[in-house]
């Protein structure tokens, strides 16, 4: 008996039977074969293009939006409750004293271990000197300055007075035999300045008082005079840069423009780009500087070289690179920030008269800088004449032949406020005794070939710490001292080899910061 529909049925299961063969066949096709696969899936991806990545980016910030982040950059608005409340002229200084920076050597030690121990206390940049070695009692301090002043006498850089002929001798000999030469025996040729103290209670108006006159370290002592800790002038402007909020008289002044402000000089020293490092190490000691600016033709701000930049020429095997120049310098600088820190580093020395206070500070602090170099507009270099200024150093120049420093004036923008910027460069290398360094040719680095030198600008003035603690303790209503007395008498302590012809450039106006 026939079924009804079992005919269809089973045309229907046979159909079924005979697609569900095709589609194993046809799998089986497309797995044997990568080519038909990979041309179906091209084909598909012809199609339907995978969506534009541009339809999930971010918005970018509009150039109004990055260069008000950049003048006021983000501070700490959560008040610390040791200081909420609190008048700032009320805190003792003992509260910001660390025991850990404070860091003992003695006269007799050799300049080696103190060179050691200054390298590694990297918060204070300084070593206190002591009488004996159990002593608590400072009696001097060994920093970079110091060691500059004493490779410039090695090398036979250095030139020294008459009297003092037969010193710079004996330590030059000493060093180059490898002989230990004391800190004791290299007293006369640091001439520092006279070390100032305060006791732990005394307050932190004392402290920005000194500070606004120009002195840059104090010395923190208990109720026996010994030495509990050392407070810089970077370690109180990180504590106001960070505490501000409770401080509404110093975080007032943080929105004001430098303009505003008229804080700075508009007269300043720089080396030129070309000029052999030898050049920025004897012009930071004859001037007392701890910082220059290094320029290009253009007036250019292209780097800042430190005196705590010479931990890189504490190795014999690096004394070369004072016959190199200025800008090769800086590319080692680079070179080494990136391998201590593991990456690319171009720490930026400069700001605008447009840069807020907050902008300004927060640099310094982040750079842990002494100044920052205030620019305008870049000077476009391949249409900018040359500076006469600015010429490199000529081999063969005497001091009867070589030209005398040149005060350079107005190459500011005609709208800048003030006096004109005057920056004075010296031209060739003060004569002295010959280096015991092998004469080498070296060429330098491009500045085109350093990241981050084509947004600087023309170097106008200079910010110092001294300005903004001076700013602060004015505003506070106290009455720093002028700090170019404390400046007028770091350049008296330092030797006179280059100074006569600075002096003369210079005029009656001490700008030295």
């Amino acid at each position: 008996m026939d079924i009804p529909g079992a005919q269809d049925s089973t045309a229907n299961s046979s159909n079924s039977s005979l697609g569900a063969t095709l589609s194993t066949s046809q799998t089986e096709r497309n797995k044997s074969g990568p080519i038909a696969a990979h041309r179906q899936s091209f084909a598909e991806d012809q199609r339907r293009p995978p969506p534009s990545p541009r339809s999930h980016r971010h918005p970018s910030l509009t150039q109004q939006a990055v260069q008000d982040l950049m003048n006021h950059p983000p501070t700490n608005r959560h008040a610390n409750p040791q200081y909420a409340g609190r008048n700032w002229q009320e805190i003792a200084v003992g509260e910001l004293a660390v025991a850990d920076d404070v860091k003992w050597t003695d006269l007799d030690e050799s300049i080696q271990d103190a060179t050691l121990t200054l390298l590694k206390n990297h918060p204070t940049n300084a070593v206190l000197v002591r009488e004996t070695p159990t002593s608590k009692r400072a009696i001097s301090t060994f920093d970079y300055s110091d060691l500059n002043a004493y490779l410039l006498v090695v090398v036979g850089l250095a030139k020294p007075e008459e009297e003092q002929i037969e010193l710079y001798d004996h330590i030059a000999k000493s060093a180059q035999a490898q002989t230990p030469v004391a800190l004791r025996e290299i007293q006369p040729i640091l001439k520092k300045s006279e070390l100032v103290a305060l006791p732990a209670e005394a307050t932190l108006d004392a402290a920005v008082e000194a500070f606004g006159s120009g002195i840059h370290r104090l010395l923190i002592t208990n109720s026996a005079g010994e030495v509990i800790g050392i407070l810089s002038q970077l370690r109180l402007l990180e504590f106001f840069w960070k505490e501000a909020v409770n401080f509404p008289v110093i975080d007032r002044l943080y929105g004001s423009v430098l303009r505003d402000l008229q804080i700075g000089s508009t007269q300043t020293i720089a080396v030129n780009a070309d000029a052999p490092l030898a050049d920025a190490l004897l012009l930071m000691h004859n001037e007392g500087l701890t910082s220059v600016a290094v320029i290009d033709q253009g007036l250019n701000v292209l780097g800042n070289i430190s005196t705590a930049d010479l931990r890189l020429l504490t190795s014999t095997n690096n004394l070369p690179l004072l016959k190199r120049s200025c800008m090769h310098f800086i590319s080692v600088i680079l070179n080494e920030r990136g391998v201590e820190h593991g990456r690319d580093s171009f720490p930026v020395f400069y700001v605008n008269p447009y840069s807020t206070l907050a902008h300004t500070v927060a640099k310094l602090v982040a750079t842990r800088s002494h100044r920052m170099w205030v620019v305008e507009t870049a000077s476009p270099s391949p249409s900018a004449p040359a500076t006469p200024l600015l010429q490199p150093v000529q081999p063969g120049v005497t001091a009867a032949t070589a030209p005398a420093p040149t005060s350079v004036t107005g190459v500011g923008s005609s709208s800048s406020p003030g006096p004109h910027p005057t920056i004075l460069v010296p031209s060739q290398t003060p004569p002295g005794p010959q280096s015991p360094l092998p004469g080498q040719s070296f060429s330098s680095v491009p500045s085109a070939s350093l990241p981050g030198t084509h947004v600087s600008g023309r170097l106008t003035g200079v910010v110092s710490l001294t300005d903004v603690l001076n700013l602060f303790a004015k505003s506070s209503g106290l009455r720093p001292s002028d700090p170019s007395e404390q400046r007028a008498r770091r350049r008296r302590s330092s030797s006179a080899s280059v100074r006569p012809s600075l002096d003369a450039a210079r005029g009656s106006v001490d700008f030295r910061r």
